[in-house]
């Protein structure tokens, strides 16, 4: 199989479960973003530890956002087709975000004052998934119109994730007051 297929030579992509609407309408905006959003916690992943908790935690992201893709490339007629957690985002996927975020603040002294990042190259990268989610989030909000959805709150959630993710690297690469994991 070629990975060409030459259909969307004519400026057009075709959505998740039938469809096709221009590449610059604001369903491929969206997922393109949340795909570049993927990609900046892949760099920050490359390096990172391999089978550390983080190494463990931007995996899981990772394939958090796949399933947000799916739903952002699914045209509102067809959401009935979409399958929670596999294809659409879930109130739990949200939660878990929230609980990761209490989990890991508990371990670390937050700042006090504005961040500048670069105090670590993975935390600088975790801070540019961040912006980069935020512009996903921004992307998303045209095309979410379904009151049910949970891609907004879920890319809200992984913004803060980030910033915490990099704030928690931060302290751990300083030596400073990490504590540990209290399960």
């Amino acid at each position: 199989m070629k990975i060409y297929t030459r259909k969307g030579d004519d400026g057009t992509t075709g959505l998740l479960y039938g469809g096709r609407v221009g590449k610059d309408s604001p369903r491929p905006t969206a997922y393109g973003t949340v795909d570049e959003a993927q990609a900046a916690l892949g760099v920050a992943r490359a390096g990172c530890e391999r089978a550390s908790e983080l190494d463990g935690i931007l995996i899981g992201l990772e394939h958090d956002l796949w399933v947000l893709m799916a739903e952002l490339a699914t045209a509102p007629g067809n959401r009935h087709k979409l399958t929670p957690g596999k294809n659409m985002v879930t109130a739990e996927m949200v939660t878990a975000l929230e609980e990761r975020i209490d989990d890991l603040t508990a371990r670390f002294d937050q700042p006090t004052e504005f961040v500048v990042p670069g105090e670590d190259l993975v935390a600088a990268q975790l801070d540019v998934a961040r912006c980069v989610v935020r512009r996903a989030e921004r992307d998303a909000l045209g095309i979410t119109d379904d009151p049910e959805t949970q891609v907004v709150p879920y890319l809200n959630r992984l913004s803060d994730l980030c910033w915490t993710l990099a704030r928690w690297r931060e302290a751990a690469v300083a030596g400073g007051s990490l504590r540990s994991r209290s399960t």
